[in-house]
C-alpha cells in the first residue's frame, strides 16, 4: 500500500480509524504532559507531529506515535535539571538530531533480536495497565493524570492503592456514562452489528463520547446536582484567537547547545525514544492481520525527524505507542493515512474544537482504553502461551508482570533476560544429544555447541563410567566452540587410563574437531 491509489482506496478503513485513535490519543497526549510537568498543549504538539509528521516518513502503514507514558520520568527530571523549558527543547532537537544519525547507521537491526515471548508480554502488561489505570477514571475519580502508566504514581499511591482510593469518591453520573460506553463498545463487538454498513461508518467510541456528552448535558440542564464538574472532563487548553495559539508555541534555545547537561539529556532521550519505538514497532507487526514487516531504520529517521519538529515548536517528545497503534490496528486500519488523519484531527481539536472537547467526560475515554486494553490482555493469549510450554510460559508472564509493577522498559529488560536464560537452557538440551545402551556412548554435538555448555558436558564426561565405549559424533555440528574441543580432546588423551574406548566420526571434507581415534564403533 505505497501507491497514491491504493492510499485512498482504503480510505473507508482509515477514517473511521483515525477518529477512534484520536479520541484514544487526546487524553492520553493531554495526561503524558501534565504527568511531564509540561504545559498540556505541549502533549498536543507532540501529537500533531507524531500523527502528520512521524506517519507521513514512517514505513510502517498502522504504527502511531506520540507523546509516551514510557518517557515521563525523564522528561520531568529533565525540565527540572535543565531549568528552563526552551533549554529542554533543545535536548529534544537534539536527541532526534542522534536519532536520524541512528537510522542512517543502521541501529534499528536491534528490534530484530526480540523474542516474541517478550514482545506479546508487553503487548498483554500494556493492556493490563490500561485496564487497571483506566478503572478511577471510568468511575470519576480523576486525581492521577490519563497518561501515567508507571506502578508507584507521583502522588505516592502505587497502581492498586490508587483503585482502592478511588471506590471512596465515586462520582455517579461518571460510572453511569462509563458504564453506559462499555455497553456500547460491547454491543458493537457483536457479528451482526459489525456487519451492519452504519457501524463501519460511525465507530463505536464515537458514538461512546457522544452519548457521554449529550448525557452529562442533559443533567446540566435537569439535573445540575448530577452533572459531572470540569475537573472530570476533558481540559484542553483554549485557543480563541491567532495570538492565543502563537503564544502556546515555545521555541528552544540554541544558546545552550555548550551545557553537557542538555547534550546528556539528549542522548538519554534519543536512546529511550529509539528502544520504546522499535519495541512497539516489533509489536505492531505482530498484531498486523497482513504480517506486513516495517523498516526499523527508517521509523529511527521517522522518529528523528519528528523529535525535531516536535522540539522546535514546543512539542514533547514523540516516540511509536502501542496504545494508539493498537487500537489502529483493531479499528481497521489499512494504511498511514489513518495516523496521519488523527494528526489532523488533533489539530483541529486545538484549534477550532476547544469548547467542544472539554464537555467530554474522561468516564467515556476511559470506556474506549479499558476495552482496548482488554483486548490486548485477552485471557485466550494467556492460555495460548502455557499452552507453548514453560520456555515460552515463564519468559511471556514474567514480562507481564515486571512491566505491570515497573516500567515498559525495566520490564522489558527482565523479560529478555529470563528469555536468554531459556534461550541458554534450551541450548544445553538440544546442542548435545546423548544416547546410552548399558556401558556404551553416543555423543552427538548439533547445532552450535557455545562454552554455555562446557559445565554440562564436563559433568557429562566425568560420569561416564571404566571400560565403557563412547562414540563421539560431530558431523551434524556446525560449530563447536574451541574450550569444548579442549575438554573433549583432553577426555580422549585421559580415557585410556580410565579404561575407556572412544571412537569419533569423521567429518566428510571438512576439518576434524577431534584427535583422530578409531573408527570402527563397538
Amino acid at each position: 500500500m505505497n501507491s497514491k491509489n491504493s492510499l485512498f482506496s482504503s480510505m473507508k478503513y482509515d477514517i473511521p480509524s483515525s477518529v477512534v485513535v484520536f479520541l484514544v490519543a487526546l487524553p492520553l497526549c493531554l495526561g503524558v504532559a501534565v504527568a511531564s510537568g509540561a504545559n498540556p498543549f505541549a502533549g498536543i504538539v507532540a501529537g500533531i507531529i507524531g500523527g502528520i509528521v512521524v506517519g507521513s516518513f514512517s514505513g510502517s502503514n498502522l504504527s502511531v506515535s506520540g507523546p509516551a507514558a514510557g518517557l515521563t520520568s525523564i522528561v520531568a527530571l529533565a525540565i527540572q535539571d535543565l531549568k528552563m523549558y526552551e533549554v529542554f527543547l533543545l535536548a529534544v532537537v537534539l536527541a532526534g538530531a542522534i536519532q536520524i544519525l541512528m537510522g542512517v547507521l543502521k541501529a534499528g537491526v536491534v528490534g530484530n533480536f526480540i523474542p516474541n515471548a517478550v514482545i506479546k508480554g508487553m503487548l498483554a502488561a500494556i493492556g493490563i495497565i490500561l485496564i487497571l489505570k483506566q478503572i478511577p477514571h471510568f468511575i470519576g475519580y480523576d486525581v492521577d493524570p490519563e497518561g501515567d502508566q508507571t506502578f508507584v504514581q507521583s502522588d505516592s499511591n502505587n497502581t492498586f492503592t490508587e483503585i482502592l482510593n478511588s471506590f471512596h469518591h465515586i462520582t455517579p453520573l461518571a460510572l453511569i456514562i462509563g458504564m453506559l460506553g462499555a455497553l456500547i463498545l460491547i454491543v458493537y463487538e457483536q457479528k451482526k452489528i459489525k456487519s451492519l454498513t452504519l457501524t463501519k461508518f460511525i465507530p463505536g467510541p464515537l458514538l461512546v463520547v457522544a452519548m457521554g456528552i449529550i448525557v452529562n448535558e442533559v443533567a446540566i440542564r435537569f439535573f445540575p446536582s448530577w452533572s459531572i464538574e470540569a475537573d472530570h472532563l476533558v481540559a484542553l487548553p483554549l485557543v480563541q484567537s491567532s495570538s492565543d495559539l502563537l503564544a502556546q508555541i515555545r521555541l528552544p534555545h540554541f544558546t545552550a547547545i555548550s551545557n553537557p547537561a542538555v547534550w546528556t539529556v539528549a542522548i538519554t532521550i534519543a536512546i529511550v525514544a529509539s528502544v520504546e519505538s522499535l519495541l512497539s514497532l516489533e509489536a505492531i507487526d505482530d498484531l498486523d492481520p497482513e504480517k506486513q514487516v516495517s523498516p526499523t531504520n527508517r521509523e529511527l529517521v521517522a522518529q528523528g525527524i519528528g523529535n525535531m519538529t516536535s522540539g522546535l515548536i514546543g512539542g514533547l517528545p514523540v516516540t511509536s505507542v502501542i496504545v494508539r497503534s493498537s487500537a489502529n490496528v483493531q479499528s481497521g486500519a489499512k494504511s498511514k493515512l489513518s495516523t496521519i488523519l488523527h494528526g489532523v484531527f488533533l489539530l483541529c481539536a486545538a484549534v477550532f474544537l476547544g469548547s467542544f472537547m472539554n464537555k467530554i467526560p474522561l468516564a467515556s475515554l476511559a470506556a474506549i482504553l479499558i476495552l482496548t486494553g482488554y483486548k490486548l490482555a485477552k485471557i485466550s493469549l494467556f492460555k495460548e502461551f502455557y499452552s507453548k510450554g514453560f520456555n515460552q510460559f515463564i519468559p511471556f508472564l514474567v514480562t507481564v508482570v515486571a512491566i505491570v509493577f515497573t516500567d515498559l522498559l525495566k520490564g522489558v529488560a527482565v523479560g529478555m533476560l529470563i528469555s536468554i536464560f531459556y534461550i541458554i537452557r534450551s541450548n544445553f538440551k538440544s546442542a548435545v544429544m546423548v544416547i546410552k545402551d548399558e556401558t556404551r556412548y553416543l555423543i552427538r554435538f548439533k547445532k552450535e555447541v557455545s562454552f554455555f555448555n562446557k559445565g554440562m558436558l564436563k559433568l557429562l564426561l566425568a560420569r561416564i563410567p571404566s571400560n565403557a565405549s563412547v562414540l563421539l559424533d560431530p558431523t551434524k555440528s556446525d560449530f563447536i566452540d574451541l574450550d569444548i574441543i579442549d575438554l573433549v580432546n583432553d577426555f580422549i588423551i585421559n580415557s585410556k587410563s580410565r579404561g575407556i574406548k572412544v571412537y569419533t566420526k569423521k567429518r566428510t571434507g571438512k576439518d576434524q574437531y577431534f584427535i583422530e581415534t578409531e573408527t570402527q564403533y563397538f
